[in-house]
């Protein structure tokens, strides 16, 4: 993935946040001149996302940093799997060390736990996606490391897509006027999503000519009933408490997307070590 300038922020404030006015303990046994090779280790199977990232933040501690990645995001390595070597002045491995590794372990974990769902689904015509619930400053990175993982992306943010939610339609007093409120200003070009939790509110949502009905936290025997009302006038989305225990049984409905928050609220980071 490519570097973009919010993530160098991001990357400087991470850096910031850990190195302060420098590092005590590096300073003081380390001279600028001494010189290391580092690698960066898998310590248990994963799917690597983030090592872009992992590369920045040691350039942006030491430019002299040689970075040489020995894997690629969305590869799936085994247990102690060098994915990367670096060599430089040992002080700026050392003060990257932690940066380096909050990254490509967070991310790396999103990607595996990305793929474990995608496992699921690879017997099924259903799409998974992400959500938004990712963490501040983090969106781009995670997203990417959900499409490392085999996911695809739902919308980036509030500007990419019209996701007409329950309290949308509380504010603007129905599914029908909050539709056509929506379908009148915006490009014909984009789709209107309309998150619906009862079968009566999926009636409404066709009734309006919603593009794509969200099934909120539905158990499978509603989803089956929301199908068969909304037929072909709308691609249907399951949401809402999916986990990989229940998403087998979801797919089997046959629902069109399956988008779940825990791949990037809730995924574990990956064990991912530093060894000179």
């Amino acid at each position: 993935m490519n570097i973009d300038k919010q993530v160098y922020s991001l990357i400087d404030m991470a850096i910031s946040e850990d190195l302060g006015p420098g590092d005590l303990t590096t300073d003081s046994i380390f001279t600028p001149d001494q010189k290391s090779l580092a690698k960066l280790v898998a310590r248990e199977p994963m799917v690597i996302s983030g090592l872009s990232v992992a590369q920045a933040v040691f350039l942006r501690i030491d430019d002299k940093c040689k970075f040489s990645p020995l894997a690629s995001n969305g590869q799936y390595v085994k247990k102690n799997k060098i994915i990367a070597k670096i060599h430089g002045p040992t002080s700026a491995l050392l003060k990257a060390e932690r940066t380096a590794l909050n990254f490509i372990r967070r991310l790396s974990g999103i990607a595996s736990e990305t793929r474990e769902y995608q496992k699921i689904l690879e017997r099924y015509s259903c799409t998974l996606l992400d959500t938004r619930k990712t963490t501040p400053g983090w969106r781009s990175l995670e997203k990417a490391a959900v499409r490392d993982g085999g996911g695809n992306n739902h919308r980036f943010g509030l500007f990419d897509g019209v996701m007409i939610k329950d309290n949308h339609i509380k504010a603007a007093g129905s599914i029908e006027e909050a539709v056509e409120l929506a379908r009148r200003r915006i490009p014909p070009t984009i789709k209107i999503e309309v998150e619906c939790d009862t079968i009566p509110q999926v009636r409404k949502a066709v009734k309006a000519g919603a593009d794509i009905i969200m099934l909120d936290n539905m158990a499978p025997k509603m989803i089956l009933r929301a199908i068969e009302i909304i037929g072909s006038k709308a691609k249907t989305e399951a949401s809402g408490g999916i986990t990989l225990d229940n998403i087998e049984e979801i797919a089997k409905t046959g629902v069109d997307f399956i988008s779940v928050g825990a791949l990037t609220h809730s995924a574990r980071s990956s064990d991912i070590a530093m060894e000179l």
